[in-house]
């Protein structure tokens, strides 16, 4: 199973992920701040998915009663959008962290590679002098 992680993680591009990271997070940051700031709209004039058909359907009282029904229905639409960009703005923000983090790793992991290789080389050098 951890071989297969690996193959996968082996196969990302990470040097465009890191590079494109600040690019998703501040795509985020711009969709929370257009969807946020607009309040819910009710449609002027559109028409409805179905015209009603009968002389009762288009009485005042029951275009009223229709009416409301739609901006209930796009008030929570508009909740629901608020929400999920409000999601895409989290995880983008941690997708920021993340790809941070991993390139933090990867430094640390070649410092500690680079001095591996040096101890490594000091050991060799050590143990044929004494031969």
């Amino acid at each position: 199973m951890a071989i297969g992680w690996l193959t996968v993680l082996s196969h990302v591009p990470w040097t465009e992920v890191i590079n494109n990271a600040p690019k998703v997070a501040e795509g985020a940051k711009k969709l929370w701040k257009s969807v946020s700031g607009k309040a819910p709209e009710t449609p002027a004039g559109s028409g409805a998915s179905q015209p009603p058909a009968s002389a009762e359907a288009l009485s005042p009282v029951a275009m009223e009663a229709r009416i409301r029904e739609l901006e209930g229905v796009v008030a929570e639409l508009h909740t629901q959008m608020l929400a999920s960009s409000e999601l895409m703005k989290q995880l983008a923000e941690q997708n920021t962290q993340l790809v941070q983090r991993i390139e933090t790793n990867r430094v640390r992991t070649l410092w500690l590679a680079a001095i591996s290789v040096a101890g490594l080389v000091a050991a060799v050098v050590a143990l044929s002098n004494l031969a």
